[in-house]
């Protein structure tokens, strides 16, 4: 079943009614999070849309809305300024905090970034917060204009083009947007941070990630939107964006069943995330966490690796690490290793080898690839040595599994 759009309206910062877009998973949400978009646009830029409906698939209702004078929403946009932007977004956390449950999670993007950046911490159940090609400086935007700012300046307002569309601009724009403190306000977020930007970004450039991540404290991540454009107008820009926030979010929010910390520090735990029919919340000793999952073809929803892909996974990181560590020890110059892994079943009567004689067998065929200025006997040393690494002995040994059942 697909997710549920519902519209939202509430008032803003000056009185007038703001319009927003509520987008709710099948059954109950594990977290409620809060879109901000981008300078001048509306909250149904493509970016906007695409996230936050890919953030449905993982559980998380979004709340995505116009600013005060843009798209559906009331008022004057002259009127409106960064600080009034701000005061919007802590009306729209109020909404849901009101109808619904307060947001865990605020995502902004480009100047929406910057806003969501001032505004959490006004917003004590805010967890996690991430931007996306967000300005370091809310003054940035005044790029977009800047043939237009002397007459701002002395006429006290001008009529200046954003993309392709004509808005007015008051001198008070510029004072407010020049009068933010943001590195402070970052510094003293005491929230998760996560940082995506592109390094090719045309409209604000990367550096302003460099400042916003070496301003916050820990925790805080950084993803390279590698190849996408300012406003992530490809699909799969949006989709990985959104599987990334979803995956990372998890290990902050308070999901019902989904919490990271309940996993001892020596296990792994599975737990079902209840948003598809076979994705499951991966935690590793509370340290790392990411989804499972199965393809479209047989029922999933395909937000993460098979389980016989970690399978795979593990037994090709185990040989890449312990070819890297007798590289290491004998002083070998071996620059990389890649392991290439395959997973298929055979019929037992086409392995000559195997001791079952009937049915199917597992195999898993393995490539392995070493670069480095070493001749071909050393290279053919570190190679023979990944079928020695642990992962690869437990699965040619006998291996116990003890179930242990809890009711």
């Amino acid at each position: 079943m697909p997710a549920q759009t519902e519209k939202a309206t509430f008032p803003g910062a000056s009185g007038d009614m703001l319009a927003g877009r509520l987008e709710m998973p099948n059954g109950k949400p594990h977290a409620f999070a809060l879109w901000a978009h981008c300078f001048s646009c509306s909250k149904d830029v493509v970016a906007a849309s695409r996230v936050a409906r890919a953030l449905t698939d993982h559980g998380i209702a979004v709340l995505r809305f116009d600013f005060t004078g843009l798209g559906a929403s009331e008022g004057d946009f002259a009127n409106t300024n960064f600080s009034s932007n701000v005061q919007d977004l802590l009306a729209a956390v109020d909404f849901l905090r009101r109808e619904y449950e307060a947001p865990q999670i605020l995502i902004g993007h480009s100047l929406g970034g910057a806003a969501v950046l001032a505004a959490a911490g006004d917003v004590p159940e805010v967890r996690a917060v991430c931007t996306i090609a967000a300005p370091a400086d809310p003054a940035h935007v005044a790029h977009q204009f800047e043939d237009k700012i002397t007459e701002i300046e002395t006429e006290g307002e001008a009529e200046v083009s954003l993309a392709g569309r004509p808005f007015r601009v008051k001198k008070q724009f510029l004072e407010d947007v020049g009068a933010q403190k943001l590195e402070q306000a970052v510094g003293g977020l005491r929230k998760a941070l996560l940082v995506f930007h592109s390094p090719t970004d045309a409209s604000v450039g990367i550096e302003n990630a460099s400042q916003i991540f070496g301003a916050a404290k820990h925790p805080k991540s950084f993803v390279s939107l590698d190849g996408a454009d300012h406003l992530l107008t490809r699909k799969e820009d949006a989709a990985y964006v959104a599987n990334v926030i979803a995956t990372w979010a998890m290990r902050y929010v308070n999901a019902p069943g989904l919490e990271n910390q309940d996993t001892p520090a020596d296990a792994v735990t599975v737990t079902e995330t209840g948003t598809g029919k076979f994705t499951n919340l991966v935690s590793i000793g509370g340290r790392h966490s990411f989804l499972a999952d199965e393809p479209a073809s047989v029922g999933g929803n395909d937000r993460g690796p098979t389980p016989y892909d970690l399978l795979l996974a593990a037994l090709g990181a185990c040989k890449s690490m312990t070819m890297r560590m007798y590289a290491a020890h004998k002083g070998f110059p071996l620059d990389t290793a890649k392991v290439t892994l395959r997973h298929s079943k055979i019929h037992a009567h086409d392995c000559a080898t195997c001791e079952t004689e009937t049915g199917k067998v597992d195999r898993i065929d393995v490539d392995i690839e070493v670069t480095g200025d070493m001749d071909a006997e050393t290279r053919q040393k570190i190679i023979d040595i990944a079928d020695k690494c642990p992962v690869h002995r437990t699965l040619n040994s006998e291996v116990l599994i003890k179930k242990h059942s809890k009711h």
